[in-house]
């Protein structure tokens, strides 16, 4: 015999073991009160903000390069690697917050795949047409502007810890 757990025709079921067991054991939904109090305490961070900030590191990146280097082509590869993230991130932040994305968890997975989906399609079509929309393109440039920008989403998860 299996010290597996039994199903209802009982058959042992493969699919679950004694820490599944134990995890919804110990699980215990929270009442409307303390959801509230919850989310209170941990306020979301808003996706908008996630991308003006991204924005902002943009332009400075941007601003820094022009700086250090003197090229205006470098300042607008930066801005433009800014752009592959802040673009992308301001569609599916829109997409996100609709309200057709709220009617219900499973609408809300399934619109999060979709517009991440989008998000990484705008992503790549804009790296694959970068050469020909900035002139005297610099790859290395656009490449630190892009990162910086997707840096900010850590930022934005220590910033929510912090708060």
């Amino acid at each position: 015999m299996s010290d597996r757990p039994m199903t209802k025709t009982g058959q042992p079921n493969r699919w679950r073991d004694s820490e599944d067991e134990a995890a919804d054991a110990s699980f215990k939904s929270l009442t409307r009160e303390q959801a509230a109090a919850l989310r209170a305490k941990e306020p979301p961070v808003s996706p908008w903000w996630v991308v003006a900030a991204q924005a902002a590191v943009g332009v400075l990146a941007a601003l820094v390069g022009w700086l250090l280097t003197g090229r205006s082509e470098v300042a607008w590869s930066a801005l433009y690697g800014a752009a592959v993230v802040v673009v992308p991130g301001s569609l599916m932040a829109r997409g996100m917050t609709s309200r057709f994305s709220s009617m219900s968890p499973g609408t809300s997975a399934v619109s999060f795949m979709l517009w991440e989906m989008v998000k990484i399609g705008v992503s790549v079509v804009m790296l694959v047409v970068a050469n020909r929309i900035v002139q005297n393109l610099v790859w290395p440039a656009l490449l630190a502007g892009l990162v910086l920008c997707i840096k900010v989403y850590w930022v934005a998860l220590l910033w929510r810890r912090r708060k």
